[in-house]
């Protein structure tokens, strides 16, 4: 009988016309042992990052992967949104770029300018919101809007840091802070205590007994990723209700 040989990685083979070509080639009954590879600069560990993923082979009720990225903001970054004057110097801000569950039922990427004392607190609340697949609209910095809060609002934009006054208030915002998020802005609509909302195909979200995609209410998901981490709601506040509203204060 011929003797096998064996090739790594293959399954051996019983050839009695290859018996000549094994003898010709040195072959034995004894394989021989392969040699580790030689690890190259390409195969060494990978080198830890600031990039947290999810696994890449998510079962089919698990949206894919949430990744997020968080580093220093530059004057450009925020060329509408910080100026001058404002409470936090743009050293103080950071920039998240994260995965978000937008409306088409379909993984996102958006980004965020938070105050860097909460960045990594917000990365886990919306790491939570993604995995429960809670829809948002869009993810943009409010500076594509060129600074306006009311043109933000107006596309359904999910936004944090604008160095502006609050709403009816000589007063900072504490989005002017980084410390505050809107989430849905549309779906969620600041509602003034008489009652009215500011844009008009916002209005119908008034009615807080509706449950449709992007909508918030209490004990939630959002609503509980953001208490998690010790944020307050406006949905809660009383006369004015600023049901897109989460702040670290609540206010």
């Amino acid at each position: 009988m011929a003797t096998r040989c064996h090739s790594e990685g293959m399954r051996p083979v019983l050839f009695p016309s290859l018996v000549v070509l094994a003898l010709a080639t040195g072959c034995s009954s004894t394989a021989t042992k392969a040699q580790p590879p030689v690890e190259s600069a390409s195969s060494a560990a990978p080198v830890a990052t600031l990039t947290a993923t999810a696994s890449a082979t998510p079962s089919p009720t698990t949206p894919a992967g949430f990744t997020a990225h968080i580093s220093a903001v530059n004057r450009a970054t925020v060329k509408y949104s910080w100026h001058p004057g404002c409470p936090v110097p743009v050293s103080g801000l950071r920039l998240i770029k994260m995965t978000y569950w937008g409306m088409d039922a379909a993984p996102h990427t958006g980004q965020m300018v938070v105050n860097a004392t909460v960045a990594k607190d917000v990365v886990k609340v919306f790491k939570k919101v993604y995995a429960a697949k809670f829809p948002i609209r869009r993810m943009e910095l409010v500076d594509v809007y060129k600074g306006s809060d009311f043109n933000s609002i107006e596309a359904d934009n999910t936004s944090a840091f604008n160095c502006r006054a609050a709403t009816g208030s000589t007063s900072w915002s504490q989005h002017a802070y980084g410390l505050a998020i809107d989430v849905n802005t549309c779906e969620n609509p600041y509602v003034a205590a008489d009652g009215t909302i500011a844009h008009p195909k916002c209005v119908k979200f008034g009615d807080r007994s509706l449950h449709v995609p992007g909508m918030i209410h209490e004990g939630d998901v959002v609503y509980r990723a953001f208490t998690s981490i010790g944020w307050g709601w406006g949905g809660l506040w009383n006369g004015t209700r600023d049901y897109q509203h989460f702040s670290s204060n609540g206010r």
